[in-house]
């Protein structure tokens, strides 16, 4: 006698294989909160009792600049924002030498290293039809937020090389944009396609270990982890330079750098 096997419909085999497919079992658990997806570097501690810092100041040799009166007349809205004559900030020196907007950062040294991102955002303030500040730094998904305090329209675009390149108009009066730098680009240049004079410039770095020297000259990078450095100096006019620093447990290294005048 020939045995023949009972045999399920196409339609009822097919509602079985797909629920095993959907099964706990079967299902990847997703991350838990606060923990980071596997593969992803630890986020790395700075033992507080033998951070070490590093401080010093830019100077400036060479003939001063002379004062250059950048023209806003285009917009007679900006010259009264402004209240005053704008003098072209591209390199601040001081009467002493001192060099304000060069960004200091760790350029090597911090290798396979992943920091905490900062829960504080980095503000860019369109004030006075300038960017202020004009020189600034910020973390790998920092986030950034753009204001507008001037009573006229503006416009930031920053020429992103390794990050994406966008392009945005804020009114008078706006709410604060938001974006994010996901890759280190040192520096993205930041323009108004408004008001050409408007220029800016970003320093994106995977850490918070960087500085921009004040209008005195002065810099601080505080919190680093014993260890040896290279040190990156940019300044939009001076061009660049490196300085190979040792940070020892608990100490301050200063280091004082000079750009040459052209």
């Amino acid at each position: 006698m020939r045995l023949i096997r009972p045999t399920l419909p196409r339609c009822v085999f097919c509602l079985l294989v797909a629920a095993m497919g959907c099964s706990p079992a079967s299902q990847k658990a997703p991350p838990l909160a606060g923990h980071p997806e596997q593969g992803a570097a630890p986020v790395f501690r700075v033992d507080p009792e033998t951070a070490g810092s590093i401080s010093g100041t830019i100077r400036y040799t060479g003939k001063r600049p002379h004062p250059t009166i950048i023209d806003m007349s285009e917009d007679p809205a900006c010259v009264e924002a402004h209240r005053g004559k704008p003098i072209d900030a591209s390199l601040l020196v001081s009467s002493n030498g001192a060099l304000a907007n060069a960004f200091v950062y760790v350029k090597k040294g911090l290798e396979g290293k992943s920091f905490e991102i900062p829960s504080t955002p980095v503000t860019i303030d369109q004030n006075g039809c300038w960017f202020q500040p004009r020189v600034l730094g910020i973390q790998t998904n920092q986030i950034l937020q753009v204001t507008n305090s001037d009573p006229v329209t503006h416009n930031i675009h920053p020429l992103a090389q390794i990050n994406r390149e966008w392009n945005h108009s804020q009114g008078a009066g706006d709410a604060p944009l938001v974006r994010k730098f996901i890759k280190p680009e040192i520096m993205i240049p930041v323009k108004c396609n408004i008001h050409h004079w408007m220029r800016a410039y970003i320093g994106v770095v995977d850490y918070p270990f960087f500085a921009v020297s004040k209008q005195d000259g002065s810099y601080t990078i505080a919190g680093l982890p014993p260890g040896r450095y290279t040190i990156g100096l940019w300044h939009e006019s001076l061009g660049t330079q490196e300085q190979e620093v040792t940070v020892p447990p608990h100490a301050n290294t200063v280091v004082n750098v000079t750009f040459k005048g052209k």
